[in-house]
């Protein structure tokens, strides 16, 4: 059996994060730098294995600059001491359609957690320059307070400024390597 192995383009690529504010509106922020590798037994993304999605967390950028760099602060990612978060599948499960399950590893801070995302397929096509490329939509949810990013701070009303759940989501776009 072929081994067909996958990157990301990054320029067609996005990963992003959503957390609530002050539990009444969203604010969404991305990694500007990562790497997803992937492997497959053919052209077609059949039995997809050994994939690895990384994020330089210095790239992280939410559009505002003093709260990035309270993001990459001790209070949460600590950038310094962890400058990557990691995710290791373990298993890429099909469960109808154009529809799967990616389960895996996450690491954020030296904590790993299992993981699953749901992962759309969109499909394959060969673009204008002879590449075979690989479409995904992928969502999935995590607590950040389970990966040690625990920081936060109560209102005057009580309520909470950041929440725990972060939603993820990200399109990946994959080449096939020659």
């Amino acid at each position: 059996m072929a081994n067909v192995r996958w990157v990301a383009d990054p320029m067609h690529s996005e990963v992003q994060f959503k957390v609530k504010h002050l539990m009444i509106t969203t604010v969404t922020g991305y990694f500007n730098q990562f790497t997803v590798e992937a492997e497959s037994e053919d052209e077609q993304f059949t039995g997809a294995r050994n994939i690895v999605f990384t994020a330089d967390v210095n790239s992280i950028s939410t559009n505002n600059e003093q709260r990035d760099t309270h993001l990459k602060s001790p209070d949460f990612f600590d950038v310094e001491q962890h400058s990557e978060i990691r995710f290791v599948g373990t298993k890429y499960e099909h469960v109808g359609g154009d529809r799967f399950k990616l389960h895996g590893d996450l690491t954020i801070r030296d904590i790993t957690k299992p993981v699953t995302v749901d992962v759309e397929f969109g499909g394959i096509v060969v673009d204008p320059y002879g590449q075979t490329k690989a479409g995904f939509t992928v969502n999935g949810k995590i607590s950040r307070k389970e990966f040690g990013l625990t920081w936060n701070a109560v209102t005057e009303a009580g309520s909470v400024v950041v929440s725990d759940e972060i939603k993820l989501q990200a399109e990946v776009q994959l080449v096939k390597q020659a």
